[in-house]
């Protein structure tokens, strides 16, 4: 089996103001909505090499409110820069560090409650900060 990619897709229990803040604060382009005219009930988002699907809750389900586990994470080419732009707009889970494990990283969380985080390899970090 070989596979060609992953994209997540992320229910929200507002869709319209899960595509404002993906579109606004971080800086994605919506790509398509399904329906086109009406009530949207899925959407999908790009950025750079980044693809994520939004969608309305499953009726069907019985768990209450969207929850994930897992986190999704990012690889900025510059997370520092990434900080800067994002720590002021969005509801900020752990600040910028450096952890044992050699990434440099922060966390966000967006509207639904789904952890955010950024990170970029700490040596590539310096490596960035000698040019």
């Amino acid at each position: 089996m070989k596979l060609r990619g992953l994209v997540p897709m992320l229910e929200t229990a507002d869709l319209r103001e899960s595509i404002k803040y993906y579109t606004d604060i971080l800086g994605f382009e919506c790509q398509g909505v399904y329906p086109e005219s009406g009530e949207p009930c899925w959407a999908s988002l790009t950025k750079d090499k980044i693809v994520i699907m939004l969608t309305i809750r499953n009726t069907k389900s019985n768990i209450e409110n969207p929850t994930m586990t897992g986190t999704l994470y990012l690889y900025p080419d510059n997370v520092d820069q990434a900080w800067e732009e994002l720590k002021d707009k969005a509801e900020v889970s752990y600040e910028i560090e450096d952890f044992e494990y050699g990434m440099r990283e922060f966390g966000i969380i967006d509207p639904n409650g789904y952890l955010l985080q950024f990170g970029q390899d700490v040596e590539e970090v310096k490596e960035y900060e000698r040019k």
